[in-house]
């Protein structure tokens, strides 16, 4: 991508309105642009990240069994009456000319298990996994900390169908483990905790995956035995105590909530008399699970645990591309060699953002490490006297001096 054709601007002051780091910094890097209070329009960058967000997220859903699926986002007021939630506070309704009501979906439980009720009626047909990855609204009072509390954001949601308790709690547990992979491949999971929530409506814990973060808005106790948290919602009488190994001694911090799960168990297929026929032939109700993972959340979440003074610094697996190659003068011998550079990159699939802007040295440095591409090459008639790039890694202080041959094998090795 030729950097003079991006859309979007690199910004130099700190936006006055956002006081959160990953909206500060996506917003200068040209990551994303606010409209309103909770509502953002992705840019072409951030787009770039946001999707390969959910790409790591559809392949681990995929692995256990998630088939995908799009489901509306303007909702049914009955289903939701049905489920005695149309009422909700978070709901956000519309109210059509003709007097007609719909909600805009914050969740899918209402259209899922109608929708599942049409195709499923044996038990030979369980289990099953249905997700989708898709836009939410929240009637959210407190639209603050950039993407990480939004009125519109997008969010994975599966959901699974069993016959019974156990085959609930075996996936369950794979779903718990699908998340932790997903962690890995962003970069954060020596950071995110599987913690112990409030079950609401459904059972005594649900479970949360809280990410240690100074920006978090919520406030998590980590037990050093067994290395789970529990979350401050289900502290008694201030006296933390780990739900899974009794420990008293546990660890405080301030954390933001990447994901939860939920056993639903019989909650939705209740109301809407979801059954199936067993091999005896006789009816019962499906259990359910839910499993949410907020993807633009864990993009704003990156950004708050990976940056410095100068702006961003992106995992290999979800940055925008993968070299910012930029040139230096405007010398006719370093036109050719960088535009060989970018060439080669292309060629071999090498994600390449060129900086063929005519602005300075310090300008171009400036908005390198705003944009946080994870490695630099710069080319100039300095280094090409020498035969070399000047190749620099966004998280790290040293420059290495690269043989113009010996680029190319570099990049695709690191």
């Amino acid at each position: 991508m030729l950097q003079s054709k991006l859309f979007g601007q690199t910004i130099r002051e700190v936006p006055r309105d956002e006081l959160s780091k990953n909206a500060q910094l996506l917003i200068r890097g040209g990551f994303m642009d606010k409209m309103m209070a909770g509502v953002y329009t992705y840019l072409p960058l951030g787009l770039r990240v946001l999707r390969k967000i959910e790409n790591i997220i559809r392949e681990e859903m995929n692995a256990i069994g998630g088939q995908e699926i799009l489901m509306p986002a303007l909702q049914n007021k009955k289903d939701w009456e049905t489920t005695k939630r149309w009422d909700i506070e978070v709901m956000m309704k519309i109210k059509t000319s003709y007097d007609k009501e719909f909600g805009l979906g914050w969740t899918h439980e209402e259209v899922v298990t109608p929708l599942a009720k049409k195709y499923v009626k044996s038990y030979k047909d369980f289990p099953f996994y249905l997700y989708q990855i898709q836009n939410k609204f929240r009637n959210e009072p407190r639209a603050k900390s950039g993407i990480l509390r939004g009125r519109e954001f997008s969010m994975k949601d599966l959901y699974s169908f069993h016959t019974n308790e156990e085959d609930l709690d075996r996936y369950y547990e794979i779903a718990k483990d699908a998340y932790f992979k997903i962690f890995e491949k962003l970069e954060i999971k020596n950071k995110t905790f599987l913690t112990y929530a409030s079950g609401g409506d459904f059972s005594k814990y649900s479970h949360e995956f809280q990410t240690i973060t100074s920006a978090g808005e919520d406030t998590i106790y980590i037990c050093d035995k067994c290395g789970v948290a529990v979350n401050e919602e289900v502290v008694k009488d201030n006296k933390p105590e780990c739900p899974k190994c009794q420990n008293k001694k546990l660890k405080k911090e301030k954390a933001i909530e990447a994901g939860n799960i939920f056993k639903l168990k019989e909650r939705f297929s209740q109301p809407f008399n979801f059954k199936y026929l067993d091999k005896d032939g006789k009816e019962k109700l499906v259990l359910m699970g839910c499993y949410g993972l907020g993807s633009s959340r864990l993009m704003g979440t990156v950004v708050e645990i990976f940056n410095d003074k100068n702006g961003i610094i992106w995992p290999k697996s979800i940055a925008p591309f993968q070299v910012h190659l930029i040139k230096i003068g405007g010398g006719e011998e370093v036109k050719r060699q960088v535009e060989k550079i970018y060439q080669s990159c292309l060629d071999k699939d090498i994600e390449t953002l060129f900086d063929d802007r005519g602005e300075s040295a310090g300008v171009k440095f400036k908005d390198a490490d705003l944009i946080g591409i994870p490695i630099r090459v710069v080319i100039s008639e300095k280094t090409l006297s020498n035969n070399c790039v000047e190749v620099k890694r966004r998280k790290e202080n040293k420059i290495e001096m690269i043989e113009i041959g010996k680029l190319m094998n570099y990049l695709l090795i690191n």
